[in-house]
């Protein structure tokens, strides 16, 4: 009788363990990290339950549609957990913008409804101050 319980202890321990590092790796584990410029199309607060925000960065270029041969814009739909962050993107839209991300195997519904995840702002200015196309923008400390 003691075997059994032991091994059914056992066998508990190991399944809560594993279920425990599948949440981890799935919803917590950041995955990539990065930054993506564009142009900021929208930021919107929204949801059933949890209100999270939610945006939308328009890329440069063009990539190809999965069907026919049209042409569809680069979009990157991200979500943002921090209010200050998502306040100042409120003021942004519609200026050209570079975001750092992180992306999730998984999203959470209380963290946004996107796996990648917008902690904060590293560039901002209007479209109509960017370098025309000829000219290769400089960073100050290289």
């Amino acid at each position: 009788m003691k075997t059994k319980t032991k091994v059914l202890s056992l066998t508990l321990l190991a399944l809560l363990l594993l279920l425990g590092g599948f949440v981890f790796f799935k919803f917590y584990f950041v995955l990539g990290e990065g930054v993506k410029a564009g142009e900021l199309n929208q930021i919107v607060y929204k949801g059933w339950v949890w209100k999270t925000y939610e945006g939308r960065l328009i890329q440069s270029g063009f990539k190809g549609a999965k069907k026919g041969g049209s042409i569809q814009s680069n979009e990157f739909n991200f979500s943002v957990v921090d209010k200050a962050v998502a306040d100042s993107l409120m003021r942004c839209s519609g200026h050209h913008v570079e975001l750092h991300y992180k992306e999730y195997s998984g999203y959470l519904p209380w963290r946004g409804l996107q796996r990648y995840v917008v902690d904060r702002i590293v560039f901002v200015a209007p479209v109509s101050e960017l370098y025309t196309g000829s000219e290769i923008p400089v960073l100050a400390d290289e």
